[in-house]
């Protein structure tokens, strides 16, 4: 029976979000919860947006908040929810995101190489239901998609969940890009349920279309900003240079965190109680502090950046729509050797190129389905004169090129 026990809290997109079941309260009391206030939802994207400061918390509370409401209109619209389908659903959407490291997407895969986060959000999910006594176990079955009502995941997991619905609005809020304002209130009222499978009313096309078209320009003019790429890639360069010249007794480099042993090969790719305890410990600080060490160690490339990202001085990044030539690369590389007296390959920490990719609606992969009046269910990309078709599943690349500013 849900407690009469209630806590509000005050949001500054949404207002006020209301708390009221004793399983959500102990998820957000425990400390693996907790950390999420010390790792930066957009990572680097303050170095260009000074307001995008906040944090996983922020974005998970907000896409409890709009599940709360998803809840509410689906129920009012006949679709059976049950109490404890009600509770497991706000549960997993508010630990979709718990397996996040340090500065999220931007050390996606560096201080643990090969593990995505939703793996460890999985782990970490299956460890806290084992410290709540099976009270988890519907929730991981809705989040792994196994449990017998598919409408249930997809709003945790979809092209219009609760999760992207959040990030969407809150960081356009929080940077002051307005491109991102979607009309939430408006697609969260279009939802329905039909065979088990989430969809949208007729009547919601223009506002998914409206959602889709935001989602594809916060990329461009925000996530891939130029800027925002270039210090996110520096991030990932210093962890990877320290993981290259890591030594168990070089005191320069020893951090005394978890960020030693994933840093010092004693991490072995896999994931258990001992390695996930110790991701668990990590957030953004312990990153900020090595970085600050960092910037006086011996080793050139690796201070270098440091130093710089401390600083804001970021690499020269230019975007464009070829790939770049190797004589450019070449050029750039044998030019900071002579500079700052290093090898080629130390020198490759501080210029080389890649690729930026984004498919906004993938028409293979994803599908919105949009339900008729007539009972005619389609695909958002075969109703007549769709924007979807035409351009937005159209995947767009771009190539970077970073290097040290003269």
């Amino acid at each position: 029976m849900p407690s009469t026990k209630r806590k509000i809290i005050n949001d500054p997109v949404y207002g006020f979000i209301t708390i009221n079941h004793p399983l959500i309260f102990d998820i957000i009391a425990h400390p693996y919860y907790q950390r999420l206030r010390r790792i930066h939802q957009m990572a680097m994207a303050h170095l260009v947006y000074p307001g995008a400061v906040h944090t996983r918390l922020h974005h998970s509370l907000g896409a409890y908040h709009l599940m709360c409401q998803a809840v509410t209109e689906l129920r009012n619209k006949g679709v059976e929810i049950t109490p404890e389908e009600d509770v497991a659903v706000k549960a997993a959407i508010l630990l979709h995101d718990i397996g996040h490291g340090p500065f999220s997407h931007a050390l996606e895969n560096r201080l643990a190489p090969g593990i995505h986060h939703e793996t460890l959000s999985l782990g970490i999910m299956h460890q806290l239901n084992e410290n709540l006594e099976g009270r988890l176990s519907l929730a991981i079955d809705i989040f792994t998609g196994k449990y017998h009502k598919p409408f249930l995941h997809q709003l945790i997991s979809g092209q219009l969940d609760m999760d992207r619905m959040d990030y969407l609005t809150r960081d356009s809020f929080f940077t002051g890009v307005s491109e991102g304002v979607i009309g939430y209130d408006r697609i969260l009222k279009m939802l329905l349920v039909h065979n088990d499978e989430l969809m949208i009313e007729e009547k919601g096309i223009y506002s998914v279309e409206k959602f889709l078209i935001a989602r594809r320009q916060m990329y461009w003019q925000v996530y891939l900003h130029k800027t925002v790429l270039s210090a996110e890639k520096m991030l990932k360069k210093i962890i990877e240079r320290a993981r290259k010249i890591y030594r168990k007794d070089d005191p320069y480099i020893l951090t005394h965190s978890a960020l030693d042993y994933f840093l010092g090969g004693d991490f072995d790719g896999v994931i258990n109680a001992d390695s996930m305890e110790r991701f668990c410990s990590l957030d953004d600080a312990d990153v900020t502090f090595a970085i600050k060490r960092w910037s006086k160690h011996p080793d050139v490339a690796l201070s270098t950046l440091s130093t710089n990202l401390l600083n804001r001085k970021l690499l020269k990044c230019t975007i464009q729509a070829e790939a770049f030539d190797q004589a450019t690369l070449t050029k750039h590389t044998l030019d900071v050797c002579a500079r700052l007296g290093i090898t080629e390959e130390e020198a490759s920490y501080l210029v080389f190129t890649g690729e930026a990719a984004n498919t906004t609606y993938n028409l293979v992969a994803e599908h919105i389905n949009i339900y008729f009046k007539s009972g005619d269910v389609k695909n958002i990309s075969q109703v007549d004169n769709a924007l979807i078709h035409q351009t937005l599943s159209t995947p767009v690349k771009k190539f970077y090129f970073c290097t040290l500013a003269s």
